[in-house]
């Protein structure tokens, strides 16, 4: 959980929809090569920022992956919405450069900094990713709802050549955060699910990922893209 210069309001909670459904945001992350440039009740602590949220019908899960839509904020009443977007993470590397093993910084070109819980801006754009929701149920308290990132094995370009997924890692923090992020940073698979975090019931999380390119690799020239699916599951 996060403390905050400014006091912040209880419960967020990000889009949802009931029961045992799911709701995903996916977000492409694309790094590109172009000749041999890669374009590729409130509880707060001082760790990573959860907040505790009223039980309420309907059950609902909530799950926002860089942009996402809420009527206001939630702890104003708002109601949260499906957003089609799918934002992108890329990066360019130098020619000279590519290669090199020196991580390439990417950036995202999504524009969810603050949080709909309360308008706090958590996240710093273009340079960090969103990502939270919440998971309310009716009354007690249930096993957590996981989220879960389904990869492909490889950003593959127009002539089939790839890199691997694993190229590709982040750190996760956020504005007034301190220690153990509820979402915390890792590297992507090279297909297949992988674990992102879990949100306990009745509990709102989010994190701000900061995503790299190791660059450790001479790939042929092209554009690579790859999209990775966010998914939120409640028991």
């Amino acid at each position: 959980m996060r403390t905050h210069p400014s006091a912040r309001p209880a419960a967020r909670s990000p889009r949802g929809t009931a029961g045992r459904s799911r709701l995903a945001d996916a977000t492409g992350l694309r790094p590109r090569i172009l000749g041999a440039v890669l374009l590729a009740s409130l509880s707060a602590e001082a760790s990573a920022y959860t907040l505790t949220l009223t039980p309420a019908s309907p059950q609902t899960v909530y799950l926002q992956v860089g942009v996402g839509s809420f009527t206001k904020n939630y702890n104003a009443g708002g109601v949260p919405g499906n957003n089609t977007t799918i934002n992108v993470v890329s990066t360019s590397v130098a020619a000279a450069a590519v290669g090199n093993g020196t991580a390439q910084a990417m950036t995202t070109d999504s524009t969810a900094a603050a949080s709909n819980l309360d308008g706090f801006v958590f996240c710093t754009v273009p340079g960090q990713l969103y990502i939270g929701g919440f998971y309310r149920t009716t009354g007690a308290t249930t096993a957590a709802a996981r989220i879960t990132a389904t990869v492909p094995a490889s950003l593959v370009n127009a002539s089939g050549s790839t890199i691997p997924f694993s190229s590709i890692q982040w750190t996760s923090s956020g504005n007034g955060d301190a220690g153990v992020e509820v979402f915390p940073g890792g590297t992507f698979v090279n297909g297949g699910a992988q674990s992102i975090g879990s949100i306990a019931s009745n509990q709102w999380a989010e994190s701000c990922w900061t995503f790299s390119y190791l660059n450790n690799t001479v790939p042929a020239a092209g554009t690579f893209t790859g999209r990775v699916l966010f998914t939120l599951s409640s028991p």
